[in-house]
């Protein structure tokens, strides 16, 4: 269930220097402070980063996988968090901080808000401290049940940037712990900028929910730099918001350890916290810890060299059976996508094929009622490609050489991209939830739609010239 992994950095020689004159200074106070000059000395510590548990997700989408698979995805959420407990007893860690969206909605389910409270108290119990801030999914304002948090817990207020103490086990002061909570579903405001450090601590650890260097595949919610963050003196941004682990930098540490667990496709692999050690001289050291009850994996099976169905199938199996095997005993929802080129392509394009494809493998695999280590195939997408190279095709004089080209200009760019596509769906766009929909669309789904079109395209073009 737990696999430690260190936190890997491609360090450049300037990064590298930074390092070394970073210790440098932690190694210069800590002398000072031998000599009575300053009131801070480091001692060793450990502490867990975490984020975005969103508790109680409801993963929709789901309706037509099987009870045992849509019921092990309900408690999947809080069975990580039960993971994340059992990293603190076994890491015995001197604090736990997490960076936002604990809860899915901000009207935070009882059941949600019951289930952390448990297991708040049990981190407590093994001797942790645990600081929290609010998110864009659990703001202050959502609606909350009236319970009282166990003693060592501390939740960052909305009005300004507070500053807590943590210390170790033995007492001795660790680091402060900075933290601000979103007031508000929608925070658009610079909150890194009312960050300032204050002394009486030889670390310094910033807590904030936030979208740095604006992410697009993620709100742009509390949106700041990070030349901002790395700039202001702390050791150790503890950032939440982003579902992907990141280390932003090091030497300042701007650190995202992704959600605890993922919730479909698009968060796939492992997913959990970091468990980061500090030296006496302020020397870090994070490990990954895996966590997720529940994997999501996007398996790629190339058609390349299929002539039948049944060799198609059987491939899907295999690759399906391997990615079973390597998720040690936990169970996989799995999307397959279909790659590369060859006769299958434009039969796996015909009306309904895609969820023929999907009874057929479920049928195949063995059903989730009798193992814990099941395998569910989501969905599959298709993402290959016809006998016709589009770029070659493109250089040809003539309607589908003239029509290839501009789809392939139009995809290259996203303001092209949405052009042709709003001209295409200008009847579908009157509707409102369409149009929403289609607004939202990211540029690399604009360009595969071009690209399937083009294909489509050109393979109709080519049998229409051959009849």
């Amino acid at each position: 269930m737990e696999q430690g992994e260190k936190g890997v950095f491609s360090q450049s020689r300037d990064q590298r220097i930074e390092k070394h004159l970073w210790l440098l200074r932690q190694e210069y106070r800590i002398r000072n402070q031998y000599r009575g000059d300053v009131n801070e000395v480091g001692v060793p510590f450990s502490f867990i980063h975490a984020a975005d548990l969103h508790l109680d997700s409801p993963f929709k989408g789901l309706t037509k996988a099987p009870e045992a698979v849509q019921a092990r995805l309900r408690e999947s959420t809080f069975a990580a968090l039960r993971n994340l407990c059992g990293l603190v007893g076994r890491e015995k860690v001197d604090f736990v901080v997490i960076a936002g969206d604990l809860f899915d909605a901000a009207d935070r389910s009882l059941r949600a808000q019951l289930r952390l409270e448990r297991a708040l108290r049990e981190m407590t119990e093994q001797g942790a401290q645990v600081f929290v801030v609010h998110g864009n999914h659990d703001p202050e304002s959502g609606r909350r049940a009236r319970l009282e948090w166990p003693q060592g817990v501390r939740v960052f207020g909305t009005s300004q940037v507070e500053c807590n103490t943590a210390h170790t086990h033995s007492g001795e002061i660790a680091a402060h712990i900075y933290g601000i909570s979103y007031s508000t579903p929608a925070v658009t405001d610079n909150l890194a900028l009312r960050f300032k450090k204050k002394e009486g601590a030889p670390f310094h650890i910033a807590l904030l929910h936030a979208n740095v260097d604006g992410d697009p595949a993620h709100d742009n919610y509390a949106p700041c730099k990070l030349d901002e963050l790395s700039s202001v003196g702390f050791d150790y941004w503890a950032l939440g918001h982003v579902h992907d682990r990141r280390t932003l930098r090091e030497y300042p540490h701007v650190v995202y350890p992704g959600n605890l667990q993922g919730r479909s496709v698009r968060e796939t692999g492992g997913k959990g916290a970091y468990a980061v050690s500090v030296s006496e001289t302020g020397e870090v050291d994070m490990r990954f810890h895996d966590l997720a009850d529940v994997l999501w994996q996007e398996i790629a099976v190339e058609i390349d060299g299929i002539e039948r169905e049944q060799e198609l199938r059987d491939l899907m199996l295999e690759e399906l059976e391997e990615a079973r095997r390597q998720a040690g005993g936990r169970p996989v929802l799995a999307r397959i996508r279909l790659e590369g080129r060859g006769a299958m392509h434009e039969r796996l394009f015909d009306d309904g094929m895609t969820e023929v494809w999907l009874e057929e493998l479920r049928e195949c695999l063995e059903p989730p009622e009798s193992t814990e280590a099941w395998i569910w195939p989501e969905s599959i997408a298709v993402r290959t490609k016809g006998s016709i190279k589009l770029e070659q095709a493109a250089e040809e004089d003539g309607f589908l050489g003239e029509l290839l080209r501009r789809g392939i200009s139009a995809a290259l760019l996203p303001e092209s991209s949405k052009e042709l596509l709003d001209e295409a769906a200008e009847s579908l766009r009157r509707q409102p939830k369409i149009r929403e929909w289609l607004e939202s669309r990211s540029h690399g789904e604009r360009e595969l739609w071009i690209r399937q079109a083009m294909e489509l395209s050109a393979a109709l073009l080519r049998d229409e010239d051959a009849g």
